[in-house]
């Protein structure tokens, strides 16, 4: 997208004033997306973006602008203007730039942008005859089809010879939501989003979209008769897959290095201290093939890893990108994340989750004589600094006497994520993932969650409904 000689000299404008590290990061994404509302076309269309992101650090002081103009004049003159920043004298002359082979950990056979828009449509159209079926309540329903090819070349120097990277990224993801109405104007909606880094062949004949475009309407309409959940402090039984957002959100961003490098996260101190159940393993995985949060390379280039961030419930590490290692004194562990050229990258999750146990997960649900089943989370808030989170959850249901009872609504789970490592008294054996984005400090990005199912043997829950019993 540049060429290496234009390369070198903005990396030597950048690093005149006595930069220690200088990098180029050069982008292109074209994304596709058709999006049809109860079976027509509504919108759909391509689109490109390009630029590129300029970083230069000295010692523990870091600028970044960027551009979208890629010719040689408008990338010297951003990397003057930052390299002003400093006024020492330089210390690095890069004399040349070698390129660092990239292996490729997420093969796509069938790559989406070359699946024509018709046959998306035709795609999404028997996404929605399947919700249509399920019930007339359904009086709205929305299927999308989205995906992007991003380009990725990244020139790096912190010594006499620069690094050049390329990475070619591609995702697609399948968008469904149902909307019931009910006689007396009562309205509930569900939503799924399954998504991969993979290409047309997942989703056509991996992925059973007609069963989980059954699944949304068959739940939108079930929660039109839902009570509202009771509260008071509950034995809590979270899904597996998706229920992993709420390890994520609560714990996982407390273990970020943009947190705890900066001692603004609870768990800034807590290497080799117990922070979880024993019951509790948990990673954080860049490299699971084809999942939607993996990559063959972080955003700094380096080759993505799995890292462990909990062990018999003992924090053993945290994510960390190459800024903040600086910081903490730490490796960086590859995981340096950004939404585009127009962001910065820091340290973010990938593919997060808490590993499977032993237990069967039908046992876990017997063993719990009265409490509240989570099936499904929507939306919340977490403080990294303090832990507090509210989620609130989409899909819930009463146990009682060990069996999934009738359905609630306006449930909401409240805590700290110290409080929910610590309580999880049952880990099942079934783990699977969950898809989604996760925004923070350089943008949103594609993440994945998972769990197995787990059993919090107490939480506060929020609700508007009976007292439980």
């Amino acid at each position: 997208m540049i060429s290496k000689s234009i390369a070198l000299e903005v990396l030597n404008a950048c690093l005149a004033t006595g930069g220690d590290y200088a990098e180029i990061y050069v982008e292109q994404c074209d994304t596709q997306s058709v999006t049809l509302e109860n079976g027509k076309v509504e919108t759909g269309g391509d689109s490109q973006t390009y630029g590129a992101g300029i970083r230069i650090y000295k010692e523990l002081q870091s600028v970044f602008g960027f551009t979208n103009d890629l010719s040689k004049g408008a990338l010297l003159s951003l990397a003057e203007k930052l390299s002003s920043s400093f006024n020492d004298e330089r210390i690095i002359t890069v004399k040349s730039i070698q390129k660092v082979p990239v292996k490729c950990i997420n093969p796509i056979k069938s790559p989406l942008n070359e699946v024509s828009f018709e046959d998306k449509v035709t795609y999404l159209k028997s996404c929605y005859e399947s919700t249509k079926a399920v019930s007339p309540l359904l009086l709205r329903i929305i299927d999308q089809f989205y995906n992007e090819y991003v380009q990725v070349e990244i020139f790096a120097a912190d010594g006499s010879v620069g690094k050049q990277y390329q990475n070619i990224e591609q995702r697609g993801r399948l968008i469904m939501e149902a909307i019931a109405v009910s006689e007396d104007h009562k309205i509930e909606s569900y939503f799924a989003g399954p998504g991969k880094y993979d290409g047309w062949d997942y989703f056509t004949k991996t992925l059973d979209y007609q069963k989980e475009a059954r699944i949304i309407g068959e739940k939108a309409v079930m929660m039109l008769s839902a009570k509202e959940c009771p509260s008071g402090r509950f034995p809590v039984v979270i899904t597996n897959g998706w229920g992993g957002v709420l390890f994520h959100e609560a714990c996982g961003h407390s273990l970020e290095a943009t947190a705890t490098a900066k001692g603004l996260s609870v768990f800034s101190n807590s290497i080799g201290e117990q922070i979880a159940s024993p019951l509790v393993n948990a990673y954080d995985d860049g490299t699971i093939p084809n999942e939607w949060g993996s990559n063959n390379i972080d955003s700094e280039g380096r080759v993505t890893q799995k890292v462990q961030l909990i062990k018999d419930g003992i924090c053993t590490g945290f994510l960390v990108d190459q800024f903040n290692a600086r910081r903490l004194k730490m490796e960086p562990t590859g995981c340096a994340r950004r939404q585009s050229y127009r962001y910065a990258p820091t340290s973010r999750m990938s593919n997060t989750y808490i590993d499977a146990g032993k237990d069967n997960p039908e046992d876990i649900i017997k063993d719990t004589k009265l409490g509240i089943y989570v099936a499904n989370f929507g939306g919340g808030s977490v403080e990294p600094t303090t832990g507090e989170f509210n989620f609130s959850a989409s899909e819930a249901y009463i146990i009682r006497d060990g069996k999934i009872a009738e359905p609630v609504k306006g449930c909401t789970l409240i805590g700290t994520g110290k409080e929910v490592l610590m309580n999880i008294d049952r880990v099942g054996n079934d783990l699977a993932f969950g898809v989604g984005y996760c925004g923070s400090s350089s943008g949103s990005i594609p993440v994945t969650v998972g769990q197995p199912t787990i059993r919090l043997k107490e939480i506060t829950v929020g609700g508007r409904g009976d007292k439980l019993e």
